[in-house]
């Protein structure tokens, strides 16, 4: 009855069918075309975490959304990446009798757009010559005088953060972290402000600083001065970490190079060195110029691959940091060259005399035969001298040059990296990216130690141990043990050299040559018989192999066996051969 009531329920009326109306033109479409990635609102939420487990409905949704975001990027990035299908643009010549360097900064700026335009600037400055440093995003300028007016500023929307007149002599400034702290070479010491200007640390340790550089993996800030001392101070501890005696005296051209964090060091008698805060002398030296080194700058486009030094002696030489056999390439720049820098694109720029040239890669890194220069890209004229610093905008085709009447920005085409990475610096970040980005690089700190020639050695697998041998360890199964790890006396006796024989401590025996018992052991130490420093000694002479100390152990040994031999005649009772020399004994 039941099944018959649920089958009189499951009967409906019929209902009319509406009439649709298709679109022919529409379907024949939409076999061939597609909705782009970036407009669809649906399926683009694969391998989303389910939150359905937490009780609380505010935190689940965010978490929910959080995860579809995270999975909605990740989907988006293979579209992303036909943006970087093609390279930086330089400029070309349109035919064989035209050249790039004939074209003026007043030609570029017209030709460019207007906001690339606003990067040729001209800064007229009292108390030069001046030096700058760009953030790692490239938003903001820190720029010094030698005779003590600092300032740091956004330079594309012209927003002024700090401007000191310290009246006295700086040599050097760069960026700690981000713009919120800088760091000035002064006169006798380092000082650290915030973005305010105001003063926040004297770091007196670092005496008569000349360059400064800041490593931003390891909050490490390297100094150099005319001591000839190089030194590490972990800014956020706020500890010294190392310093290094060069024994070179005073330096005046720093570098670092961004792959591996190894500071370079151009000396003033012609040598460049190579440091890591793990080695108390330098990784790599070589002399590279016949006189003092004026700059040294190393390539980031290929990896920290090729290092730039300009010396004294007008030369300006190219190596590849792979084989320090010789020069890549070198070339004489006229009027002697004083600073050299390299873009993020591989372009190579040059201030010799009172002009400024650029190189672009990959001429640069050609050897060829003699000292012929490589082609010229850009050139630029500045009757300002001397001519103290060059920097590269990053992600602008920017280079900024210091001098004694100020700073000039030139445009440079196809010098600075067009695609940035927002998680390593960007250039659009606001307050709280910022503060996000700052707590992270904390917690990714990397220790001074993890700094060396090849990063990649860091993680890597050890290679085999050659020499192995089999011990056990308190009646273990046998193992198979490295050479290395083996105890002192047990890789003595793999080679041979172990020295078997029993050493029998003098103060484990009593004078009839009985051992003595712990208890007697006890009281003769705390009368002062059994030193530690003897028992010391004893242990680091136990593996020493020395004929005089063997021929005396053999000594020991007979005068030991003649007392028991005497001792057991006594006992016996039987009679001994009469001695000469008895005669003269007492009773």
């Amino acid at each position: 009855m039941d099944a018959l009531i649920a089958k009189a329920d499951a009967l409906q009326p019929k209902q009319k069918k509406r009439k649709t109306f298709h679109d022919r033109t529409e379907d024949s479409v939409k076999k061939f075309t597609a909705v782009p990635k970036s407009l669809r609102t649906t399926g683009l939420e694969p391998d989303v975490s389910s939150h359905k487990h937490i009780a609380s409905k505010k935190l689940r949704t965010v978490l929910t959304r959080t995860a579809t975001q995270s999975a909605r990027a990740k989907a988006l990035l293979q579209d992303a990446e036909m943006l970087l299908t093609e390279d930086a643009g330089l400029m070309q010549a349109e035919g064989d009798l035209e050249r790039t360097w004939r074209v003026s900064q007043t030609e570029i700026e017209n030709d460019a757009g207007q906001d690339a335009a606003r990067g040729r600037r001209e800064w007229k400055l009292d108390g030069g010559p001046y030096r700058s440093r760009y953030t790692r995003n490239g938003r903001h300028l820190a720029i010094v005088g030698s005779m003590g007016h600092a300032s740091t500023f956004d330079w594309q929307t012209g927003t002024l953060h700090a401007e000191l007149q310290l009246q006295e002599t700086c040599r050097d400034i760069t960026f700690l972290h981000d713009h919120s702290h800088f760091a000035v070479a002064q006169k006798k010491y380092v000082f650290i402000y915030d973005r305010d200007g105001v003063e926040l640390h004297c770091l007196k340790a670092h005496i008569e600083p000349t360059r400064l550089e800041f490593l931003p993996y390891h909050w490490l800030l390297a100094s150099i001065g005319n001591a000839g001392y190089l030194k590490y101070q972990d800014t956020s501890t706020g500890q010294l970490l190392v310093e290094h005696r060069t024994k070179f005296g005073a330096c005046s051209a720093m570098a670092q190079n961004l792959h591996n964090a190894v500071i370079h060091l151009g000396h003033q008698n012609g040598c460049v060195t190579l440091w890591t805060p793990n080695l108390p002398h330098p990784a790599v030296q070589l002399l590279a110029h016949l006189g003092p080194v004026a700059s040294v700058s190393v390539d980031p486009s290929t990896g920290g691959r090729y290092m730039a030094t300009a010396g004294r002696d007008g030369a300006v030489k190219v190596w590849d940091c792979r084989n320090w056999k010789g020069a890549v390439r070198e070339w004489s720049a006229r009027g002697g060259a004083a600073e050299t820098e390299w873009g993020q694109r591989g372009a190579l720029a040059v201030a010799s005399g009172g002009t400024v040239n650029v190189y672009t890669a990959p001429a640069i890194y050609q050897p060829t035969l003699g000292h012929t220069h490589p082609p010229l890209y850009i050139t630029h004229p500045i009757p300002h001298r001397p001519l103290s610093s060059l920097r590269f905008a990053p992600f602008h085709d920017v280079l900024t040059i210091g001098h004694s009447a100020g700073l000039s920005s030139i445009l440079v085409p196809g010098a600075g990296e067009p695609n940035f990475d927002s998680t390593e610096a960007d250039p659009f970040e606001n307050r709280k990216a910022r503060r996000e980005k700052e707590v992270k690089a904390l917690l990714d700190k990397i220790q001074p130690d993890m700094i060396t020639l090849d990063p990649e050695l860091i993680g890597s697998l050890a290679p085999p141990s050659k020499l192995s041998t089999t011990t056990t360890f308190d009646g273990k199964p046998a193992i198979e043990v490295p050479f290395a790890r083996l105890p002192r006396l047990d890789r003595l006796r793999v080679q041979g050299k172990a020295d078997e024989t029993e050493v029998v401590d003098p103060d484990d025996t009593a004078t009839d040559g009985r051992k003595l018992t712990p208890e007697e052991k006890e009281r003769k130490k705390m009368r002062g018989k059994g030193k530690s420093l003897k028992r010391f000694l004893r242990k680091q002479r136990k593996n020493v192999i020395d004929p005089t100390a063997v021929a005396i152990r053999a000594k020991l040994e007979k005068q030991r066996e003649e007392r028991k031999a005497r001792a057991k005649e006594k006992e016996s009772g039987a009679p001994r051969k009469v001695s000469a020399l008895d005669r003269f004994a007492s009773g």
